[in-house]
């Protein structure tokens, strides 16, 4: 069964930066993608970036140029570093895992397991 870890979140100020970690397992496909998504309170939830089995990598327009993914097959973990961070990207965040995917996609009901999340707070 796929499992998901994230950490590395926590209160950091605005402009600074943050890196998270998402440890997977289980994955059986050789084809597949995963994704960060996050949710703020009252707000509904946002694809933010993703990474395939290829290496091909998908930003949204909210976090282009400011975060940044990347993954260690070594270590089965993929990264996500969040540079010049805003108060408005405070949120929970979830790594999310889509097997059998070849594309990538921010759309949250492609993906089939999810992991607890972690809290990113960027406030002064």
């Amino acid at each position: 069964q796929v499992q998901l870890v994230e950490s590395g979140g926590g209160l950091v100020q605005p402009g600074g930066s943050l890196r998270l970690s998402c440890a997977v397992s289980g994955i059986t496909s050789n084809m597949y993608v995963i994704g960060w998504f996050r949710q703020a309170p009252g707000k509904e939830r946002e694809g933010v970036s993703c990474i395939n089995n290829a290496g091909a990598i998908k930003h949204s327009d909210s976090v282009q140029g400011r975060f940044t993914i990347s993954k260690d097959n070594a270590k089965n973990t993929v990264y996500l570093q969040m540079n010049t961070l805003k108060p408005e990207d405070s949120a929970v965040y979830y790594c999310a895992v889509g097997q059998y995917l070849k594309l990538t996609t921010l759309r949250g009901s492609n993906y089939d397991y999810w992991g607890q999340g972690t809290q990113v707070t960027v406030s002064s």
